[in-house]
């Protein structure tokens, strides 16, 4: 598939090629946070929501899990998985199920129905995991621009990274003005420090975990407040993790509360740990 430009002709799917190694259940904690952050959105939309799997890889896992949870909060909710590269479009295509579930071919333009920016098919969500990793951190900034413009009102755009098997997760989520917040997201079992996350930050906070840095700092902090939380150990590290989120709110803007910490997520505004101009 093909993008056409306002003069009719067209052009190609913007971005490169990725890896495309994917595994099942590798996104559910994204997923998880996505469905109940966006669950008033999606069952307050007048026609059926969509939402973009975008970069779903070599197989279309992500996108069909995708689809099942949130149509445990919208039974209608429409997912397009997009990929760059048309073999990975063509092996999904047996896993389509429309207008539920469809896979397209396309890059950061998202080729959704409507105009770019009119809000006429927009997407409620875009949904891009472990895309922007191999990209330049100058990059980051055009490539979310792009995505930004393919919103909905009051659609949300979430881009971070994950290892292989998802235990370990850092995503931002973005509106149509800009970021808004930053989830660290982790199985709590066998975490040794918070931290050790540092390895998932997201394309636009990866090369700023140095000293000066706010992100830098928040880790530091949190990993104090993992430390001094270590008697709540005895009651589970799902406790020692709460008491921890706890004490760093003090001191930080954390979204959220405990129920979402018992989950192992910690929530902050995007500009306490935005990168400091160089």
């Amino acid at each position: 598939m093909r993008v056409r430009t306002a003069g009719g002709r067209t052009a190609r799917p913007v971005g490169a090629v990725t890896r495309g190694t994917t595994n099942p259940n590798r996104l559910r904690r994204m997923d998880r946070w996505i469905a109940a952050e966006l669950a008033p959105a999606l069952r307050g939309a007048d026609a059926p929501p969509v939402a973009v799997d975008l970069g779903y890889g070599a197989a279309p896992w992500t996108a069909v899990e995708l689809r099942s949870r949130l149509a445990a909060v919208r039974a209608d909710v429409r997912v397009v998985g997009i990929e760059i590269e048309p073999d990975r479009v063509a092996v999904a295509q047996r896993y389509a199920d429309p207008p539920k579930l469809t896979f397209r071919r396309g890059g950061f333009e998202v080729p959704l129905d409507g105009p770019a920016g009119s809000g006429a098919g927009g997407a409620l969500l875009i949904r891009a995991a472990n895309v922007l990793r191999q990209y330049d951190e100058a990059q980051v900034a055009d490539a979310w621009a792009l995505l930004r413009g393919r919103l909905a009102p009051g659609g949300l755009l979430v881009e971070g990274t994950c290892d292989e098997i998802g235990r370990r997760h850092v995503w931002v989520a973005l509106d149509r003005e800009g970021p808004r917040t930053v989830t660290f997201a982790a199985r709590l079992g066998g975490l040794d420090r918070p931290s050790d996350l540092a390895e998932r930050l997201p394309k636009a906070l990866i090369h700023r975990n140095v000293p000066g840095e706010p992100v830098h700092a928040f880790l530091r902090d949190l990993d104090r407040a993992w430390a001094a939380a270590a008697p709540y150990a005895d009651f589970g590290a799902r406790q020692r993790w709460i008491a921890a989120a706890r004490a760093v709110s003090a001191d930080w803007p954390v979204v959220g509360g405990a129920r979402r910490w018992r989950l192992g997520e910690l929530t902050l505004r995007w500009d306490a740990v935005a990168p400091r101009e160089r």
